[in-house]
C-alpha cells in the first residue's frame, strides 16, 4: 500500500538547490514508506495537513501498533543528523526528547510526540530563561564509559579549527569587520582549545538549545506559569565540552523581546540572566558567544543572501565583546531568526 506524505514546500525549496538534496528528496517517499512499516506505524496526520519540518528534516505525526502518539523524523544526512541519535541515546529523556527507536540506514528516528504548537518561543522571556536553565542543568551530563561519548566531536577541537581558520576567511572576505572582533575570537579559541582544555568540565552540550528547539509535552497544563518539567528539548547538534558554549542561540533569537530603549545592556543582562539560570560561568558564557557569532557572520557572508543574518551576528557578537560596531541597525531592525 502506497503512503502519501507531503512535503513542505520549503523543506524541496531548500534542498532542491543541490544534488545531493535532490537525491534525499527523491528517496524521501521510499524511506518514510520503508520506516512506516517496519516499525507498523500508522501516519496521524490530518487530512489536507502538513507535516512539520526544519531546515534539514521531516516530521511525520504517527501512531504505534498500540496506539501510542510518537513522532517519525527523517533528515537529509549531514553531520548533526548523524549525531542526533548518539546523543539523544546518551541523555535517555533526561531533558531531552525521548528517543524510541532508530535506523541509520533510512536516517529514521522514532521519537516521543511533543506539542509543536508549544515552544519555549511563546512564552514570556522570564519564564523562558527558568525553563532553558533548568533544561541546561539536566541536558549537562558528564562523559561515562558508553561508546557513543567517544563520537562526539569536541567543544575545544572546534576552537583549535577556529584558530587557524578564521583569520583567512576574513581575510578571504576583504576584512569585513573590524579586525579586534577578529582577534576577540581568536583569544576566546586560543585559551579554550585543545591543548588549554578542561576536559573535568566537558559535558554533553545542545549547541542549538534555542526557544524554538524546546517544546512542551503533549498532556501538560496550558495555563499558568511555566514548569521546565513539562518541556524537553529537540534537534541537538552536539558536541563535548563547556556548557556555557549553549547560551549562544538563545542571544541570537528574540530580538525583538529586547528593550527598544539600550537594546545592548539588555542583551548584556540576558546572557547574565541565562547564565544565573543555569549556574554557568557568565564570562565564560559571554566568551563563547562571541566566538559562535563571529563565526556565523563569517558563514553568512560566505554566502549569497544573508547579509542581514550576518549582520544581526555582528550586532551580537561585538554587543557581547563591549563595543558594538558603529552604522548597525538598531536591534529591532535587525533580521529575526525563527
Amino acid at each position: 500500500m502506497s503512503i502519501k506524505v507531503p512535503v513542505p514546500e520549503p523543506l524541496q525549496r531548500r534542498h532542491r538547490q543541490t544534488l545531493e538534496g535532490r537525491a534525499w528528496l527523491g528517496h524521501l517517499p521510499a524511506s518514510l514508506h520503508q520506516a512506516i512499516e517496519q516499525w507498523q506505524l500508522d501516519v496521524d496526520l490530518p487530512s489536507g495537513a502538513l507535516p512539520w519540518h526544519g531546515h534539514t528534516g521531516i516530521v511525520v505525526p504517527v501512531r504505534t501498533s498500540g496506539g501510542a502518539p510518537a513522532a517519525l523524523k527523517l533528515a537529509f544526512p549531514h553531520d548533526e543528523a548523524l549525531l542526533e541519535p548518539l546523543a539523544l541515546t546518551l541523555w535517555s529523556g533526561q531533558g531531552a526528547v525521548a528517543l524510541l527507536d532508530s535506523d541509520a540506514s533510512l536516517g529514521a528516528l522514532l521519537l516521543e510526540r511533543l506539542d509543536q504548537s508549544r515552544p519555549l518561543l511563546k512564552i514570556p522571556m522570564d519564564e523562558a530563561i527558568a525553563v532553558w536553565g533548568k533544561l541546561l542543568k539536566d541536558l549537562s551530563i558528564h562523559p561515562d564509559a558508553r561508546p557513543e561519548w567517544r563520537l562526539i566531536p569536541q567543544v575545544a577541537a572546534t576552537a583549535e579549527r577556529y584558530c587557524d581558520e578564521l583569520p583567512q576567511r576574513w581575510a578571504d572576505l576583504a576584512e569585513p569587520f573590524p579586525r579586534w572582533l577578529l582577534e576577540a575570537a581568536l583569544e576566546v579559541c586560543q585559551t579554550h582549545g585543545a591543548v588549554s582544555r578542561r576536559s573535568n568540565n566537558d559535558v554533553l552540550v545542545h549547541t542549538d538549545l534555542h526557544y524554538l528547539n524546546i517544546l512542551a509535552k503533549t498532556g501538560t497544563p496550558v495555563a499558568g506559569e511555566a514548569d521546565a518539567k513539562d518541556y524537553v528539548a529537540i534537534d541537538p547538534q552536539a558536541k563535548v565540552g563547556d556548557a556555557e558554549f549553549a547560551v549562544a542561540p538563545c542571544l541570537w533569537n528574540r530580538l525583538e523581546d529586547l528593550p527598544h530603549r539600550n537594546a545592548e545592556a539588555g542583551l548584556r543582562r540576558r546572557a547574565s540572566q541565562l547564565a544565573q539560570a543555569a549556574g554557568l560561568d557568565e564570562g565564560l558564557a559571554v566568551a563563547w558567544t562571541i566566538v559562535r557569532e563571529v563565526e556565523n557572520a563569517l558563514c553568512y557572508l560566505e554566502e549569497a543572501g544573508h547579509s542581514g543574518d550576518a549582520t544581526r551576528s555582528l550586532w551580537v557578537a561585538s554587543t557581547m565583546a563591549g563595543k558594538t560596531l558603529p552604522d548597525l541597525p538598531a536591534a529591532h531592525q535587525l533580521k529575526t531568526l525563527h
